[in-house]
């Protein structure tokens, strides 16, 4: 029975089967057919107006050559004319209109006198027989029997709306002149064609050249047409990120954020029917390269619907309305296909601030993109299904309006990765690269804090270079360990050769940090140190941390003063006077003082105050500004600042002269080596025993005892 039934269903489902595919052979057939045909009209097309470009500008230029005055024989001055004209010498004249010329005839004296005042142009020389003789050769002969010489054509210019012309009409009638007026008619209309309809028609033509023909072949000059479009081609609904959450690393409080956000794009009905408001849009805040794209994209990934990406800077443009046109036409193309995610990178390219009152010109063109994307992000609805992202590393300068309950009304802070995250983000980048087994990710991770995902992105990316670069089958330890250095501090200067004087300097620089953080019970995380050349600096000190500090304690950060300040110490204690070498150190220092002082509030004399503006720039590491404060506080703040580091400075030379011996070898041993990491220098620093008590409360004054608390330090 059932062998029955698969006999004769099998051969329907395979006739089937090829008539489907049958008919699918055909349609695509068909449609290229019908490619190619659109293709070779739009050739023709372009063919045919490029061919009636050619012969319009053709016309043109006969035209021109055809309106132009074709007047021959000689020149004639007006007092010439009258002269002729009273010795009743002028035969004919006519007046052209188009030309505005006089043209015709007149006779010259029998005999040729070139001192006489009747000479003529022409009449007295051999140029002018042989023109008359081109002319006519009976012009040379006498006209009449009075002895008269012979006749030459003339021209002169003469404006149809001169005040004289009706007197010269009767001075040469009187003269006995045979006087017309040729009104060219065929000139006139010549040139009203060639100077009003044919301008007309070659516009028109490469009107429709530019923006027929260069829209169906996507160049440039197609674009102009769409300028206050966001561009067809670059949002379809195919336009579907193959990223989910799997692919995004170290950001795991983001990710549970967004979870909603992906249920609310797989079911937005749902969402409906209870009655539920989903965030309508999400801001990502962070510094740059931490994820912020790849996090929306992932959204978009998880659910399968489409991704549109733009930049803020697309909407802003110099011309009027053309910034509030292109947000409405994005905002409709993601209507079409919603449920979907837009993401709107750089948000505070487009939303910046509103102008206050005044003259704050209310009228910018920035302003009335920002109302139209005001405008279009309230008009959601809760089953819409379009979830706006935005990225920036600048949330102070967003308009309210846009932070608002309604719109972007869910923050999310996307910080650099911890020390797991970091692990799990080289794990990520290392998919499909061939590393050694010896390569530990956790290791690499705890020698990069403060590193971005791009960061790390970058490592991974240049030890794979270093090791094709060198022909290595494998990933090892010692390209990811360049590759951190290429990331830190750029490429390595082998073309800088110190002199023996400045390498020992160098030691000696690098090991009084080393030394110093060695001394504050740091050892274990005193990784390498290097006086090789990399990028601007001529030595290098590396940390690693097994765990990241939030909250410094004043021991901590008095710590990390002496840290940066060991190398400069060690040179004043070893050669007696600083170097240019400690230039990175110096502004660390300063950098670190001025915080403790005026951003953490440490200081006894001032106080538990903030002396530092607001951070406007958090996430971009830029420096801030002092409050308004009074010039007394300045100056206060100065005094503070240089008593951190000159105590810090003086807590490290004591630290150096404690372990001189330490200090000694390892100059030594790095002089001669050039670079000293892993059990190394483990084994050379085993000597040195933290302090238990270290100096006085530096901060406050004070003569107290506390034990000694570093910080991580990377230098």
């Amino acid at each position: 029975m059932l062998s029955t039934v698969q006999d004769r269903v099998w051969p329907v489902l395979r006739g089937v089967a090829g008539s489907a595919n049958s008919w699918l052979r055909v349609w695509i057939r068909e449609r290229k057919r019908s490619l190619v045909a659109r293709r070779r009209m739009r050739n023709r097309r372009t063919y045919a107006l490029l061919g009636t470009l050619g012969i319009l500008a053709g016309v043109l230029v006969w035209s021109l050559s055809y309106l132009g005055p074709s007047a021959s024989g000689v020149h004639l001055t007006i007092d010439q004319l009258n002269g002729l004209a009273g010795n009743h010498r002028i035969v004919t004249a006519t007046f052209l209109d188009e030309d505005a010329q006089l043209v015709g005839t007149f006779r010259c004296p029998a005999t040729a006198d070139p001192t006489s005042s009747d000479s003529l142009p022409g009449c007295n020389d051999a140029s002018g027989m042989r023109l008359a003789a081109a002319v006519s050769p009976q012009s040379l002969q006498p006209t009449d029997g009075t002895g008269a010489g012979p006749t030459l054509h003339y021209w002169l210019d003469i404006s149809k709306s001169h005040t004289t012309t009706p007197e010269f009409m009767g001075m040469l009638t009187a003269s006995g002149a045979t006087v017309a007026v040729d009104p060219q008619t065929a000139k006139g209309n010549v040139k009203f064609f060639a100077s009003l309809i044919l301008p007309l028609m070659i516009l028109a033509n490469l009107f429709v050249l530019f923006f027929t023909s260069g829209k169906s072949s996507g160049s440039g000059i197609g674009e102009v047409e769409l300028f206050s479009s966001m561009g067809k081609g670059r949002f379809s609904r195919r336009r579907k990120t193959p990223i989910t959450f799997s692919d995004v690393a170290g950001a795991d409080e983001a990710l549970e954020e967004l979870k909603e956000v992906r249920d609310y794009l797989a079911n937005p009905e749902r969402y409906k029917d209870l009655g539920a408001l989903p965030p309508k849009g999400v801001l990502l805040i962070g510094p740059p390269g931490c994820g912020k794209t790849l996090i929306a994209k992932a959204v978009a990934g998880e659910v399968g619907v489409p991704f549109f990406s733009v930049a803020g800077a697309e909407f802003v443009e110099s011309l009027v309305g053309v910034g509030a046109a292109r947000v409405r036409d994005l905002f409709r193309r993601v209507r079409a296909v919603a449920p979907a995610v837009l993401f709107i990178d750089e948000l505070d390219a487009a939303g910046r601030k509103r102008a206050t009152g005044g003259g704050g010109g209310g009228n910018e063109e920035r302003e009335q993109t920002l109302n139209q994307i005001l405008v279009e992000m309230d008009g959601f609805d809760a089953a819409s299904g379009i979830v706006v992202m935005g990225a920036t590393n600048r949330p102070d300068i967003l308009d309210p309006a846009l932070l608002r309950p309604g719109r972007f009304d869910r923050h999310i802070t996307v910080e650099r990765p911890d020390l797991l995250g970091r692990s799990r983000i080289l794990e990520l980048h290392a998919r499909g690269k061939a590393f050694s087994v010896d390569v530990d990710f956790g290791q690499v991770a705890r020698r990069t804090p403060g590193f971005s995902g791009a960061d790390l992105a970058n490592v991974v990316n240049e030890s794979a270079l270093l090791s094709i670069r060198q022909g290595k089958p494998e990933i090892e330890p010692a390209d990811i360990e360049e590759g951190i250095q290429r990331t830190l501090m750029g490429t390595a200067r082998k073309s800088r050769v110190l002199t023996p004087e400045e390498r020992k300097r160098a030691a000696y620089h690098e090991s009084g940090h080393v030394v110093v953080a060695a001394a504050t019970g740091r050892t274990e995380e005193i990784h390498r140190v290097s006086i090789l050349a990399q990028g601007r600096n001529i030595g290098s000190t590396s940390f690693r941390s097994d765990n990241e500090e939030l909250m410094l304690t004043r021991s901590h950060l008095h710590n990390r003063l002496m840290v940066h300040l060991g190398g400069i110490a060690a040179e004043e204690l070893v050669f007696g006077e600083p170097s240019t070498g400690a230039e990175d150190d110096l502004k660390s220092a300063s950098d670190l003082a001025r915080d403790i002082v005026a951003r953490f509030g440490m200081s006894e004399k001032l106080g538990r105050m903030r002396l530092l503006a607001a951070d406007i720039d958090a996430f971009l590491d830029a420096e801030v500004p002092l409050a308004a404060v009074s010039s007394a506080t300045h100056q206060d703040l100065d005094v503070e600042i240089r008593r951190l580091l000159a105590d810090a400075e003086r807590d490290a030379t004591g630290l150096l002269l404690t372990h001189r011996a330490t200090l000694d070898a390892l100059a030594a041993r790095l002089e001669a080596e050039e670079t000293i990491e892993g059990t190394d220098l483990e084994t050379l620093l085993s000597a040195i025993q933290p302090e238990v008590e270290m100096f006085g409360n530096l901060l406050s004054g004070t003569n107290g005892h506390r034990k000694p608390r570093v910080a991580q330090v990377v230098s």
